[in-house]
């Protein structure tokens, strides 16, 4: 059985997706079999797998990390927000029904703990190394009963957790003791220690900080990953991720012709797959950035309307904000617009939706002569094809139908004029194809720009890895991480008070569970006092060598989960 770790999180986005990705590159190329794993995510950015599997587009980039196939095991539970109060459950990569957040957990998360933890020991066995990614915080005592995903698949594959600190933030000490000392005897019991990420500056400023957390908690810190700019990898936390990363810090390479093109992407609400424009910022001289004004199209040589997990919302913000009549003078100039997958939907005749909105039936833009019906039957796919003379691969992820009724065929989608619509993500991936389309967009826009010749979005994502492999190699104690993936966390951690407090009566009988008991040192765990560790030595931890030796899914289709209306009470 492999050895793993869960790289866990003070908060959401304190790195805990290119940690994970970090440290899976560089285990990879020390000769170790890893694999990813997220046992619940929770993001509007997916991928279809070989298999027709929905999971996390993070956990796709992290299997690619480990140079392995991304596949169901890997983000067994994925969930994508219809609403504030509601998200589709897709289970072993497959839709199972919307429902609120009260309803998952209020006890259905719980149930699922048997179906992630059998997708994790399939890994083990196979691997020789898990590197789990938890989500959020461990510390949300709130949803710490029915955790699947962090502290609870810990306990339950007895992995020792990493706990990720965003010091750009500010407060990371406060925040790793915070998380420590809220957590249970027995969570803290495998919390190994911490590791800074973003750090800008000196590292020897930051050491006595570091002394002190380890006099305080007994844990020490197994690595300061410095800032870095532009890394731009799949992340799963929305449009503030891309736009800080692959669009918003990359640093634009001078055009290989004489203009530039500026691309403007249709900031839609809940907003999927917004990677699919990473391939165009990777492009010299093509400009990318996000809008939602309509001003904001004028100077665009380019606007894209990406996907969304909300067509008929979309296209009702379009409309308020003056973006669809921007659209449709773009249209009547013969000025270049995409849509993808939810964008190509909005910009057709006609959309009939009882699924997703139970809107009925819709009026688009009529920029294409498509008339789109919602199916209950959601369609995972990954299409291979040609447009313009290339060799496109794509992937779907829809649950509307296109009725297509004229136009030039595109990527089974159509084009009029310079406005083209398709259900594809990831075509732009395609290099041979991208190259083409800006071509014809800058033709149709007037702009004096050619594209690079030998610009490889793959070359530049492989890259992009293996940055995230250095930072870990470079600023970490490698051969300490190894030892936690190996042989579990260090015996005798010390308890840091006042530990998880004790659940509500009320509220665990109303959920059928007892209580859990008040928090306590249990024996074998020294209760982190002061005069205990007030000897603790000044470095970060021991230093030692260590060196690391060299799909059918079980229970896949989980336990039964219902289609649950949306509830509007509670979050």
């Amino acid at each position: 059985m492999g050895g793993g770790l869960l790289v866990a999180g003070t908060t959401s986005d304190a790195g805990k997706s290119v940690v994970t990705a970090g440290i899976c590159r560089w285990l990879v190329r020390r000769g170790v079999k890893v694999a990813p794993f997220k046992a619940q995510n929770m993001s509007l950015n997916s991928f279809v797998t070989r298999e027709g599997a929905e999971i996390g587009r993070a956990q796709a980039m992290q299997a690619q990390a480990a140079r392995v196939e991304p596949t169901a095991l890997m983000n067994p539970v994925l969930l994508k927000p219809g609403s504030d109060r509601s998200s589709q459950v897709v289970l072993m990569g497959k839709p199972v029904g919307e429902m609120s957040a009260r309803g998952y957990h209020g006890g259905r998360q719980e149930a699922l703990l048997g179906t992630v933890t059998d997708c994790l020991e399939q890994l083990r066995s196979a691997y020789d190394a898990v590197i789990c990614e938890g989500a959020g915080s461990p510390a949300e005592i709130n949803l710490r009963r029915t955790d699947i995903v962090n502290m609870g698949i810990a306990r339950a594959a007895k992995f020792p957790v990493l706990v990720v600190g965003d010091i750009d933030r500010g407060g990371v000490f406060a925040s790793f003791f915070g998380t420590t000392a809220l957590l249970s005897a027995e969570d803290q019991s495998l919390v190994a220690g911490y590791l800074v990420n973003k750090f800008r500056g000196d590292v020897s400023l930051l050491e006595p900080g570091l002394d002190m957390l380890y006099g305080l908690t007994g844990r020490r810190t197994y690595g300061v990953l410095p800032f870095t700019h532009g890394l731009g990898i799949d992340e799963e936390d929305g449009l503030r991720v891309s736009m800080r990363g692959a669009v918003r810090e990359s640093v634009v390479a001078p055009p290989h012709g004489e203009e530039v093109l500026r691309v403007a992407v249709c900031a839609v609400p809940l907003m999927s797959n917004f990677t699919d424009v990473d391939a165009l910022a990777a492009e010299p001289g093509v400009v990318v950035r996000f809008v939602d004004r309509a001003d904001e199209l004028a100077d665009a040589d380019l606007v894209i309307v990406p996907g969304t997990r909300g067509t008929v919302k979309a296209l009702a913000w379009l409309r308020e904000r003056g973006l669809a009549d921007a659209l449709v003078r773009r249209a009547a100039e013969g000025r270049p617009v995409l849509g993808i997958c939810g964008g190509f939907q909005v910009l057709g005749e006609r959309i009939e939706d009882e699924v997703e909105s139970r809107a009925g039936v819709v009026d688009g833009l009529g920029l294409l002569p498509v008339r789109v019906r919602f199916d209950r039957a959601k369609t995972l796919a990954r299409p291979v094809g040609s447009a313009l003379g290339e060799p496109v691969e794509g992937y779907e992820i829809h649950h509307g139908v296109a009725d297509v009724r004229g136009g030039e065929p595109f990527l089974d989608g159509c084009r009029v004029g310079a406005v083209w619509g398709t259900h594809w993500h990831g075509s732009l991936e395609s290099d041979g194809f991208r190259r083409r389309f800006l071509v014809e967009v800058a033709r149709a826009a007037g702009r004096r720009f050619v594209p690079a010749p030998d610009t490889s979005f793959g070359v530049l994502r492989e890259e992009q890895l293996d940055r995230l492999g250095d930072l870990v190699e470079e600023h970490a104690d490698t051969d300490a991480l190894w030892r936690l993936i190996e042989g579990g966390a260090p015996g005798g951690l010390p308890f840091v008070p006042p530990g998880a407090p004790p659940a509500v009566p009320d509220a665990a009988e109303s959920r059928g569970a007892a209580p859990d008991p008040a928090p306590q040192s249990p024996e074998g765990l020294e209760m982190a006092r002061p005069e205990a560790l007030g000897e603790a030595r000044k470095s970060h931890g021991p230093d030692a060598e260590a060196k690391p030796q060299g799909l059918d899914v079980g229970r896949s289709a989980g336990p039964e989960i219902a289609v649950v209306h949306v509830d509007q009470e509670a979050k």
